[in-house]
């Protein structure tokens, strides 16, 4: 779980190198941003006061505190980045899920709205508290729908080529992502409410394997960008409808 942390903090920073260096916010996703930010958020207010998901080893005393706060500071900075001094090179127009029937760049409250009822109604209970355990649990649940937004950013984009830092950056989320399914895959047990249902746990594992499946064709893609060292290129169109 930690390296999974590690590698999702190593994305956000490449995130950061790109959109400061270059001084454009061209590829970047605020919508993904802004759900990113409340992952971090969340999960730094459940573990910080309680440590019942708080791995097991010695990087649960401090080290993995320090990576969700640095993961949250990249994800700010990012945020504030494509919000403020390099907003003019933002490319709203390709930055579109979900506005229907909400004002202009908050399509992402139809991620955020109902995944927050779900972690209302079935969430573990580690710490033995309400608000603490659905915060976490909040936390994982939305951060596997939390690039949906950057997906579908890529898959409107006409040239369909990714630029390499921006690729790398969501490869390394979706690595991370990888990294803590293959954690929870024989952790998911303990995951249960406080009635002993496993339910939680069993949703935890469904939703960290629904995000990796969307991220097949943009993994696929990746894989021969860096094989070829060509630029990455995604279709227009693909079999999933996201990427």
């Amino acid at each position: 779980m930690t390296y999974g942390g590690m590698s999702r903090m190593f994305g956000f920073g490449i995130l950061n190198v790109k959109t400061f260096k270059s001084k454009r916010a061209t590829g970047v996703s605020i919508k993904s941003l802004q759900l990113y930010c409340i992952v971090f958020v969340c999960r730094l207010t459940s573990i910080i006061r309680h440590e019942g998901y708080l791995p097991y080893d010695k990087s649960g005393d401090w080290l993995y505190h320090i990576i969700e706060f640095m993961a949250l500071v990249f994800t700010a900075a990012a945020l504030w980045a494509c919000m403020g001094p390099f907003k003019q090179t933002y490319q709203s127009d390709f930055d579109k899920f979900g506005e229907l029937n909400v004002p202009p760049g908050y399509g992402a409250v139809y991620i955020a709205g109902p995944v927050l009822v779900i972690a209302l109604f079935v969430h573990p209970s580690l710490n033995n508290d309400f608000l603490s355990d659905v915060a976490w649990t909040y936390a994982m649940y939305l951060e596997s729908v939390a690039l949906i937004p950057q997906l579908y950013m890529f898959q409107k984009q006409a040239s369909g080529v990714v630029e390499l830092l921006t690729a790398h950056f969501v490869a390394a989320l979706g690595f991370g992502r990888l990294l803590e399914f293959l954690f929870w895959v024989y952790s998911y047990h303990e995951l249960a409410s406080s009635a002993g249902s496993k339910l939680p746990g069993y949703l935890a594992l469904f939703s960290q394997f629904m995000q990796l499946v969307l991220m097949l064709d943009f993994f696929w893609y990746y894989y021969l960008a860096v094989k070829n060292a060509t630029p990455l290129v995604l279709p227009s169109h693909s079999g999933m409808g996201i990427v």
